[in-house]
């Protein structure tokens, strides 16, 4: 081993001392201290396939051999540090691949899903560990964000900070859970997992415990909320949203892929609408996210990327987030009206049917029948109740949510911009609605209320209108 400070003028012998005759074959200075270096040495001409990797921090004054855990036949080839951890070493030997968490003290097998084979060289690119093999060509990991985080460490809660990530339209089989994704066809490639991917740890004293994470914007509004356990008040039906993922709490490394898009919508039971629930994709920005489990609590920040083959200004993403911000909040306030009359409706049915023959009941039961009458005309006006499968708006023409989810996800684009035909639209529809809206206030606020007087002063109950 020779060394030289001034560019090769002159040469110091820095071999490590009682080092018998061997063969260097890579020499790694550390991206992170100039006076650290590593040496991949072997002798297997000598046949000896011990491995030996050795480390200076005083520019080869003295050497350390860091082999440990290696284990003899897995001679070594090339030794390299990752670019931005400190102490994040990676060995290629004879017999495959080898991690060290803290600076070479200690390895273990990092083989994955690579072939027993020699791996000749490393590389460190563009946040890529890049590896050449001796006959099995050139393998890629790309998820170095995780082990730059990891350390070895298996005993902490935490979340682990998501690599920032691109807005796309792709799909891949790495979108799913660690639990249900079992590989890909041989035939096909595997894209990039298209969201934010979250790793986190969950020690075993937690185990099972109800497990959230919060995903905020730069402002510190939620916009997503994913839980371990399913909502108790989710209903599938036909033509209705699906049920929200779930996170896994399992002990150990968990994975959750999140869609980049807001909380799902809510829809409305037994009715078949041709339309999605999923909320808008968030536009490029700084994010925040919280993971939860009983008194323990982690944070991390990370970005979306605007894609660089959309020539999108960062204006137009801000008009689009602000219409799906706009629309999405005017169809949760009519879902959940018409839920609300439509149980309301109900109430008032059995009411109706259940109250007593007598002459003096006659005016309240006529009341009851008209405002029975107004509340299903509303909800005509709003839903079209007789769809209850695909293209059954071909037999039943759709009514107003329906037409205000058609437009929504007309403009779900995988390219966010929004254009005049859909400005105008949404402008027709929210006249619309101003006047759908004041016919179910004045149900809500007086028109109910009322009858609700009525119910009490004739002592049957009341109608409840939460």
């Amino acid at each position: 081993m020779q060394l030289t400070k001034n560019g090769g003028t002159t040469w110091e012998l820095v071999t490590p001392k009682n080092l018998p005759e061997t063969l260097i074959n890579s020499i790694e200075v550390s991206p992170h201290d100039k006076a650290t270096a590593y040496i991949a040495t072997t002798r297997y001409k000598f046949n000896d396939y011990t491995p030996a990797i050795y480390k200076t921090t005083n520019y080869g004054k003295s050497w350390v051999n860091i082999s440990s855990g290696i284990p003899s036949g897995a001679y070594t080839r090339v030794v390299r540090e990752d670019t931005q951890q400190k102490n994040l070493l990676f060995a290629g030997t004879e017999l495959g691949m080898y991690i060290s968490w803290n600076g070479g003290k200690m390895w273990k097998s990092f083989q994955l899903n690579l072939p027993i084979t020699p791996i000749s060289d490393i590389k460190i690119s563009h946040n890529d560990l890049t590896i050449a093999t001796m006959g099995r060509s050139f393998w890629v990991l790309d998820d170095l964000g995780l082990l730059r985080q990891f350390e070895g460490n298996k005993t902490t809660f935490k979340l682990l900070t998501p690599e920032d990530a691109i807005i796309g339209n792709w799909s891949s089989q790495l979108n799913y859970s660690s639990e249900n994704f079992s590989g890909a066809d041989d035939s096909e490639g595997v894209n990039p997992a298209n969201g934010i991917v979250f790793y986190y740890y969950l020690p075993r004293n937690l185990k099972n415990k109800e497990l959230s994470l919060e995903i905020k914007d730069e402002d510190g509004n939620v916009i997503r909320t994913i839980n371990s356990k399913s909502d108790s008040n989710y209903q599938r039906y036909p033509g209705g949203p699906s049920p929200e993922p779930i996170l896994s709490n399992k002990v150990g490394l968990n994975r959750f892929v999140w869609d980049m898009r807001h909380q799902s919508l809510p829809g409305i039971p037994t009715a078949y609408i041709e339309g999605s629930y999923r909320g808008h994709k968030a536009m490029p920005n700084l994010y925040s996210a919280s993971l939860k489990q009983e008194d323990k609590l982690s944070e991390v920040s990370f970005s979306i990327l605007p894609n660089p083959l959309y020539n999108i200004t960062k204006e137009e993403y801000l008009e689009t987030h602000k219409f799906k911000i706009i629309t999405e909040a005017n169809l949760t306030d009519m879902h959940t009206r018409v839920n609300t009359l439509k149980k309301i409706q109900s109430q008032l049915i059995k009411i109706i049917k259940e109250l007593p023959e007598e002459q003096k009941y006659m005016g309240l039961k006529s009341k009851g029948e008209a405002i029975i009458l107004q509340l299903k005309s509303w909800d005509e006006d709003m839903v079209q109740r007789k769809s209850k499968a695909y293209d059954d708006v071909e037999n039943f023409p759709n009514k107003f949510t329906a037409e205000y989810i058609f437009l929504m996800n007309q403009n779900d684009s995988s390219i966010p911009k929004l254009n005049s035909a859909s400005k105008n639209r949404l402008e027709e529809l929210n006249k619309e609605w101003i006047e759908l809206k004041n016919r179910s206030k004045e149900l809500i606020q007086e028109v109910i209320p009322a009858y609700n007087k009525l119910l009490w002063n004739n002592e049957i109950g009341a109608l409840n209108v939460k």
